[in-house]
C-alpha cells in the first residue's frame, strides 16, 4: 500500500522529470539559435574558408546528448519509496 511519503516522493520525482524535459527543450531551441548565428557570422566572413561553426554545433550537440539521456532516457531514475527500502533490507537479511 502506498504511504502519504511515497506519494509524495512520486509527485517530486514527477515534477523534477517535467522540469528535466522543459529544460531540454528550451536547450534545443537555444542551441539552434546558437548554430543559426554561428552559421551566419561564418558566411558573412569566411565562406570560403573552413566551417569553423561546427565544432561549437559539436560540442553542444555532445551537451544535447547527455540532457536527452538525462531528461527522457538511460539517465533517468524512478523514486526509491520506503517499499524499495524494505525489499531491499529484507533481500539483504535472506542474503546474508
Amino acid at each position: 500500500m502506498a504511504t502519504v511519503d511515497d506519494n509524495d516522493a512520486v509527485r517530486k520525482h514527477a515534477a523534477k522529470s517535467i522540469r528535466k524535459k522543459r529544460d531540454f527543450k528550451q536547450y534545443l531551441v537555444v542551441y539552434a539559435l546558437v548554430s543559426a548565428l554561428l552559421t551566419g557570422i561564418w558566411f558573412m566572413t569566411d565562406p570560403i574558408g573552413g566551417f569553423w561553426p561546427i565544432w561549437a554545433m559539436f560540442g553542444m550537440g555532445i551537451a544535447a546528448v547527455f540532457i536527452g539521456l538525462d531528461a527522457y532516457g538511460l539517465m533517468s531514475a524512478k523514486p526509491i519509496t520506503e517499499a524499495d527500502i524494505d525489499a531491499e533490507v529484507e533481500r539483504l537479511k535472506t542474503k546474508g
